[in-house]
C-alpha cells in the first residue's frame, strides 16, 4: 500500500510527539524543542544501525519489484542501505530497515524523491515504485523502498574549487525550488537534526574533549541562542533536505546531484545552504572560508532575503558546532562505526575554527558581500 497519509499539522494520532503548527509557510513556534520531539528524536539515533541479512534483501527485491541481482551492504548509520546490481549491470540502491518508525521516514523520502523528479538544474535518484504500485513497502517487519543509483564523484572527494561550489550552490537553490512546491508526508516526524532541536544538544558537551573545539562550540552555540533562534519563526519555511553535505553531493556528468534524503523535513529554507556552506568552509585567507562561492551561487537561484543575510553566518556555525556534538555523542556510543560516523568532524571543526575568527557584525558583512556577487 502507499504510505502517504500521514498527518503533517498539528498532533498525530498514531504517533504522540508533537509537530509544528504551519501557517502560510511559517512555523507558529519550534515544537521540534518540545521534550517529547526531542527524546523521540535522540532514542532513534540512539539505536544502533538497521540489519536484515542479504537473503531477507533478495526475497524482498523479488517479491515486492520482481527483481533480483548482487547484493552489497554499504555503510549506514540508522537505516540500512545495500547497492543491488542487476543481471544486465544496472545498479539500484534499497533501503530497509527493522524499526517501526523507517515507516515514516520512508515515506517522507520517497515523497521527496518523487516531488523533486521534475525539477530542473540538479540530479536526484528515481524511485522505482512497488509492482502493487506503492512507494514503499512493509513486509514481516521490515519497510523499505528501492531507487536508482546516482553515478559519479562525492563532493568530499574532489577540490574545493570556487567553480564547483558555484555550481553546487546553484543546484542546491535549484533543489530548494523543486522542494518548495508542497507539502510531504511525515515531514514533520522527529530529526534530531532539525534546527529546532538545536538548542537541547548543549547536553552532549560532556562528550567533547576539553580544548579549543569545546570552547568554540560553548561560544557559537551561545551565540546562536541568543541571535540566531528567537528569530527562526519569521523566516520562510519549505520542505528541505537537510543533510546537503559533500557525501551527499556528487559531482555527474549531467551536474551536481543529491543523494540520502532521510534528514529531510519542515525547516527554515536556509537551512540547506546553512548547511552546505559550514562544509564548504576550508580556506583560512578568506572570512567565510570559501564558503563565499556557494552562497553566491544558492543566491543567484533564490535571492537572499536580509533577515536569512542576518542569521546565516550565525546559524552556519551553530550547525558546525551540532554536527561535532552529535557525532562524538554518537562515536562512543558505537566505537565500531566511530570512523563513519565522524567523517565530517575534522572538516567541522577546522570550519569552526575559520569562522570563529570572526564576529557576528563581519560574518554578516561577508555575508552580504557573497549574495552581491551573486
Amino acid at each position: 500500500m502507499n504510505v502517504d497519509n500521514d498527518a503533517d499539522v498539528g498532533f498525530s494520532k498514531s504517533r504522540p510527539y508533537l509537530v509544528p503548527l504551519l501557517d502560510g509557510g511559517k512555523a507558529h513556534r519550534f515544537s521540534a524543542a518540545d521534550d517529547t520531539y526531542f527524546r523521540a528524536a535522540t532514542a532513534i539515533m540512539t539505536a544502533a544501525p538497521s540489519v536484515v541479512a542479504d537473503d531477507v534483501l533478495a526475497g524482498l527485491l523479488a517479491r515486492h519489484y520482481g527483481l533480483s541481482g548482487r547484493i552489497k551492504v554499504l555503510s549506514s548509520e540508522v537505516e540500512g542501505t545495500a547497492e543491488v546490481t542487476l543481471p544486465d549491470s544496472t545498479r539500484l540502491i534499497l533501503k530497509t530497515s527493522t524499526q517501526p518508525e523507517a515507516v515514516d521516514s520512508f515515506a517522507f523520502q520517497s515523497a521527496a524523491i518523487m516531488a523533486v523528479e521534475k525539477g530542473t538544474g540538479f540530479v536526484a535518484p528515481r524511485l522505482l515504485p512497488t509492482q502493487g504500485g506503492a512507494r514503499i513497502f512493509e513486509h514481516d517487519g521490515v519497510s523499505g523502498y528501492l531507487q536508482t543509483c546516482v553515478t559519479g564523484t562525492p563532493l568530499h572527494l574532489m577540490p574545493r574549487t570556487s567553480d564547483l561550489l558555484l555550481d553546487a550552490g546553484r543546484a542546491l537553490g535549484q533543489l530548494d525550488l523543486a522542494l518548495s512546491r508542497g507539502d510531504l508526508p511525515a515531514m514533520a516526524r522527529p530529526v534530531l537534526w532539525h534546527v529546532g532541536c538545536w538548542s537541547r544538544l548543549m547536553e552532549l558537551q560532556q562528550y567533547l574533549p576539553s580544548g579549543p573545539v569545546a570552547d568554540a562550540v560553548g561560544a557559537a552555540m551561545a551565540a546562536f541562542l541568543k541571535l540566531v533562534e528567537p528569530r527562526m519563526g519569521d523566516l520562510p519555511w519549505q520542505v528541505t533536505h537537510n543533510d546537503p553535505s559533500p557525501f551527499n553531493m556528487l559531482s555527474t556528468d549531467a551536474g551536481i546531484a543529491f543523494i540520502d534524503f532521510g534528514d529531510g523535513c519542515w525547516a527554515p529554507r536556509i537551512q540547506d545552504l546553512t548547511i552546505a556552506a559550514s562544509h564548504s568552509v576550508g580556506d583560512p585567507l578568506r572570512p567565510l572560508g570559501g564558503a563565499e562561492d556557494l552562497i553566491a551561487g544558492y543566491a543567484s537561484v533564490l535571492p537572499l532575503s536580509q533577515l536569512e543575510i542576518t542569521l546565516l553566518f550565525g546559524l552556519m556555525k551553530a550547525r558546525q558546532s551540532v554536527l561535532i556534538l552529535v557525532n562524538y555523542w554518537r562515536a562512543q556510543l558505537f566505537p565500531d562505526n566511530a570512523a563513519y560516523i565522524k567523517k565530517n568532524v575534522a572538516r567541522a571543526e577546522q570550519g569552526l575554527s575559520i569562522l570563529s575568527a570572526l564576529n557576528a557584525q563581519d560574518g554578516r558583512a561577508a555575508v552580504a558581500e557573497a549574495t552581491v556577487t551573486a
